[in-house]
C-alpha cells in the first residue's frame, strides 16, 4: 500500500521524501520531518484532487493562502470511512479531589471573558480538566468535519503550580481559538489569531515563558490536525 501511495503521490509531484508511513491516528493526519511523510492510510483510497492537495501544502514555494486551500481539501476527505482506527476502550481520568471547584471557576472565568473580549459572542463549551498534559497549558479540540469547537482542556498542574493571572491567560488562549472555529477560520496561529490577541491583550506566541519554565500553549484538534 505504501508503495503504490508513494508512487502516486511522486506521479503528481511530491519530492524531497524519502518514505512515507501510514497510521490510522486521526490527531495527526499529515507530518512531515527529516524527508519522511506520516499520513493516515485512508488516503490511500483518495483520489488524485485530494493528494494532490497534499502535495500542495507540503511544497513550501505553495503561497500561504493556497495551502490553506489544500489543507481544506485533504482534511475534507472521510479517511476513518477507508482505514477506521482499531476498537480500545476510551480511557477516562479520575476526577480528583477539588476538581469541582476549579470546574466552577473556570466556567464562571470563561463566561467573564467571554463577555469582556468578544461581547457575549461565544457558545458555551465545555470545559475539562486534564492530568496527562505535561507540555501544553491548555488545548481546544474541534471536530474536523464540522470545525466545530468541542471542548477546552486546561492542565490540572498549571493550575496547581501558577498563579491565576496564568490560568486567565490560558483560558483567554484557548478562546481565540474558539473565536477562530466559531467564525469559520482555521484553528492555529497565524495573523488571525495573532490580530484577535493582540486584540484581547494576550500574547500571540504559541510558546511562552512563565515563571522560568517554557510551556507550550498548541492548539489540538481530537478530530484530525495537519502539522507542518
Amino acid at each position: 500500500m505504501n508503495e503504490l501511495l508513494a508512487h502516486r503521490l511522486a506521479q503528481l509531484g511530491l519530492r524531497e521524501v524519502d518514505r512515507i508511513h501510514t497510521h490510522t491516528n486521526r490527531t495527526v493526519m499529515i507530518s512531515l520531518a527529516r524527508r519522511v511523510l506520516r499520513l493516515h492510510r485512508g488516503y490511500a483510497s483518495a483520489p488524485d484532487r485530494v493528494l494532490r492537495a497534499i502535495v500542495r501544502f507540503l511544497d513550501p514555494r505553495v503561497p500561504r493562502a493556497a495551502r490553506r486551500g489544500a489543507e481544506r481539501v485533504f482534511l475534507g476527505f472521510p479517511v476513518e470511512l477507508y482505514a477506521p482506527p482499531p476498537e480500545r476502550a476510551v480511557r477516562r481520568e479520575r476526577p480528583q479531589p477539588g476538581d469541582l471547584v476549579w470546574l466552577e471557576r473556570l466556567v464562571s472565568l470563561h463566561e467573564r471573558l467571554n463577555a469582556a473580549h468578544f461581547g457575549r459572542a461565544l457558545g458555551i463549551i465545555p470545559i475539562r480538566l486534564s492530568g496527562r498534559m505535561r507540555s501544553r497549558l491548555g488545548e481546544l479540540a474541534v471536530d474536523l468535519r464540522t470545525g466545530r469547537p468541542l471542548e477546552i482542556a486546561i492542565s490540572r498542574r498549571h493550575l496547581l503550580r501558577h498563579p491565576w493571572p496564568e490560568v486567565e491567560h490560558t483560558m483567554l488562549h484557548e478562546m481565540v481559538h474558539q473565536w477562530q472555529a466559531e467564525t469559520g477560520l482555521a484553528v492555529n496561529h497565524l495573523r488571525s489569531f495573532r490580530l484577535k490577541a493582540a486584540e484581547v491583550g494576550i500574547e500571540p506566541q504559541a510558546r511562552r515563558a512563565i515563571f522560568g519554565t517554557h510551556a507550550r500553549r498548541p492548539h489540538a484538534v481530537d478530530a484530525g490536525r495537519a502539522q507542518q
